[in-house]
């Protein structure tokens, strides 16, 4: 059996064990696998096959919650029924991924249920549709502004966050920050949408708007990061889930922009500069000693060096020569993790450094 970081805190508030001889396990444990703890970016998931079994129990019963309740109850019942399994499988047995799938199924199906209700209070109004040989048959249909659809998605969004909220203050799963955080993300979108008279989808704001939601939200999780620069308590686990909210809402505007997602071709100064900020984006994550922003870009660089060799002949093989090429880098930044972090902290400041996670820091020493 093993043992997270998280149950050794808990032990140690239990008066189990003592702060001294957690912290003489740890040195034990970090020296039997000669790597610093904080290298691994470890953080709770599965701890054994049974969390596997419960969180396929805990499917079945979402699964037949949404499908009983139907499209008017179903989220109601899906959220209630999560809260009731999160009383014994987060609240008393702490498993850890059961916990995630529950809070995740609790503020979404909580979201869907109020905006089903809002969508219900708002009134649609009839747009009509001329069709047929001279047009001169018209089709009624019912359909709601572009505000109101922002607002729906508003509800959902607000009603997430404050479920999230109640959810952490009494489960505390590390996830549940970012849940919250989300939400209000999301409910923040809606709102400009709403103020634009359009839909979230179709904001021509968005872009701008996620990219400074993004950064607010790294600049958040860095704050529970630099909290816990040893990344021994749960602390450490609630900004990894931040983390890996805040990546995509900066990676995404920024490809956006560089017409990466439009599906067309990308140029080679295109392709460059993806792989510029790639290079960017790799160098914070080893400064800080966070992989989040490297998965979520990752994406978008294997479309550009694949458009990128396709336009210079490998049609055929475009999709196996990036996958070799950005496979083989990664993985010889994961084989060479810590010497390249230690460089990298090596042109920081001393000040910054000491605030950092100090894995490579005992290294360059």
């Amino acid at each position: 059996m093993s043992y997270s970081e998280a149950d050794l805190q808990s032990a140690i508030n239990a008066g189990a064990i003592s702060a001294e001889a957690a912290e003489a396990l740890r040195a034990h444990v970090a020296a039997g696998r000669s790597a610093p703890i904080a290298d691994d970016e470890q953080f709770r998931l599965v701890t054994g096959f049974n969390d596997i079994f419960v969180t396929i129990a805990c499917a079945l019963v979402i699964f037949a919650s949404a499908a009983i309740g139907g499209h008017a109850l179903g989220g109601w019942f899906v959220a209630a029924a999560c809260w009731a399994m999160a009383e014994v499988f987060t609240k008393r047995r702490r498993l850890a991924l059961p916990s995630i799938v529950l809070l995740l199924g609790f503020v979404v199906a909580l979201g869907l249920a109020v905006g089903d209700v809002v969508g219900a209070l708002l009134p649609a109004h009839a747009v009509p549709h001329r069709y047929g040989p001279q047009l001169n048959q018209v089709l009624n249909t019912d359909e709601r502004y572009p505000w109101q659809t922002a607002l729906i998605f508003g509800a959902g969004a607000f009603a997430a966050a404050l479920g999230a909220l109640a959810h952490w203050r009494r489960f505390r799963v590390p996830i549940t920050i970012a849940a919250g955080v989300g939400g209000a993300v999301l409910l923040l979108l809606s709102l400009i949408a709403a103020a634009l008279n359009q839909t979230p989808g179709s904001n021509a704001f968005l872009p701008p708007a996620a990219l400074i939601c993004g950064l607010a939200v790294f600049a958040y999780a860095m704050r529970w990061d630099l909290s816990d620069p040893d990344r021994r308590t749960p602390r450490a686990d609630i900004a990894f889930w931040l983390h890996l909210l805040a990546a995509p809402l900066i990676v995404h505007p920024l490809f956006f922009w560089m017409g990466v997602t439009g599906g067309g071709q990308v140029s080679a100064l295109v392709a460059a500069g993806v792989l510029a900020i790639y290079v960017f984006f790799a160098a914070v994550a080893l400064a800080i000693d966070r992989r989040a922003l490297l998965v979520s870009a990752l994406a978008y660089v294997l479309i550009a060096l694949g458009q990128l060799f396709r336009q210079y002949g490998a049609v055929e093989l475009n999709v196996a020569l990036t996958a070799l090429v950005i496979g083989t880098a990664l993985l010889m930044l994961s084989a060479f993790w810590a010497p390249i972090r230690a460089a990298v902290l090596g042109k920081l400041p001393p000040e910054l450094v000491a605030k950092l996670p100090r894995s490579a820091i005992s290294r360059s020493a």
